[in-house]
């Protein structure tokens, strides 16, 4: 496999093309104590266009909005040629309950909110970004669609919510109408697979392109973690930095650096950093479309980007599999059950369509 940024891809049932890597902008601005600053977000920004990206991944809260400002900034003589997906739903003013959430009231501040910090006239791709379990789906639905009537949002797309309230918006978005979701943003990665059960499989189905985000586990698939931070774990809670904010999210365990081992082995010899082989295996998922790469130095978003170019061996893939697999649960498990084959096939050929 061997790809560029300007090897484009469709996203979901749309005739959008993004680049098989976005770039995540949750790192521009240093307000998480982590990111990048002005000059640095620029030159990540121009790095990405300059070799033919122009999928770029924000949100509303990143940075407190610092982030979809820089991006206003960087995008202003080249707005037209570039994708821009931002999200609403998380909190953005503290004290008031209106200005977090699904609702109609949230979607629609928090939009124009974003128009003005990037700038711009429309976004190409909105995220519901968080499910808040409060809000009904057609509210949701017709909101999106309302903005999309208005010119101000091209494409709706939705990220960290159950398989089958997705499902159920795409098949009432069809009944009514309305806009589809194109997108699904998940946590993907050889650490974190549950989205095989049945995020990626009802994705694939309904017509909706897989953006992972964390496909590097917070840096626990580079390598840059060992089992003292396991043992250390409760002094690194609490003091600011990116790893005590892995630890706070059980990213760094024993199970999780023994995949990182193999990250590693793999690298060593392919030739190619920890990141890359991460990423090019979750390029390989025939359901995903674009990776995000939250890259914070120039250095690591050239690594990133090296990921593209990146081969396995089927030994090597094996491996891989092997030391991240999961169970599938009740009842894909069963499912793919010999005992279930023999009773409902025998011996009959019948094609599967999975």
């Amino acid at each position: 496999m061997s790809l560029t940024l300007d090897t484009y891809r469709l996203l979901g049932r749309s005739g959008l093309r993004v680049s098989p890597l976005a770039l995540g902008a949750a790192t521009f601005g240093t307000e998480s104590g982590w990111g990048a600053d002005q000059d640095q977000s620029r030159k990540l920004f121009d790095l990405y266009v300059e070799r033919g990206g122009n999928f770029i991944d924000t949100a509303s809260t990143y940075s407190g909005g610092t982030s979809e400002r820089l991006l206003g900034e960087f995008t202003r003589n080249r707005r037209e040629s570039l994708v821009l997906a931002t999200k609403y739903t998380t909190l953005r003013h503290p004290g008031d309950p209106n200005s977090s959430g699904s609702h109609r009231k949230s979607l629609f501040a928090s939009v124009e909110a974003s128009l003005r910090g990037l700038g711009t006239d429309y976004v190409d791709l909105l995220y519901l970004h968080v499910w808040d379990f409060t809000t009904p789906v057609e509210e949701i639905l017709r909101g999106m669609d309302d903005l999309v009537r208005q010119g101000k949002v091209l494409y709706v797309a939705i990220c960290n919510a159950p398989a089958w309230q997705v499902s159920r918006m795409q098949t009432a978005a069809g009944l009514r109408g309305w806009s589809p979701l194109v997108a699904l943003q998940i946590e993907y990665n050889l650490i974190e697979r549950t989205g095989e059960r049945d995020l990626i499989p009802m994705a694939l189905e309904m017509g909706l392109g897989v953006v992972p985000y964390s496909p590097l586990a917070g840096g626990v698939l580079t390598g840059k973690y060992g089992r003292a931070d396991v043992a250390g774990a409760d002094a690194a809670v609490g003091d600011g930095t990116r790893r005590a904010f892995n630890v706070a999210l059980g990213t760094v365990t024993t199970r999780n650096l023994a995949v990182a081992d193999v990250v590693g082995e793999v690298a060593e010899e392919t030739g190619r950093t920890p990141a890359q082989v991460a990423l090019a295996w979750t390029l390989r998922n025939p359901g995903v479309t674009a990776p995000i790469i939250g890259a914070r130095t120039v250095a690591q978003l050239e690594d990133n980007l090296g990921a593209l170019e990146v081969d396995f061996t089927a030994a090597q893939l094996a491996r891989l599999d092997g030391i991240s697999a999961i169970s599938l649960g009740h009842p894909h498990d069963l499912l793919a059950s010999d005992h279930i084959r023999a009773v409902t096939r025998g011996e009959l050929k019948i094609p599967d369509r999975r």
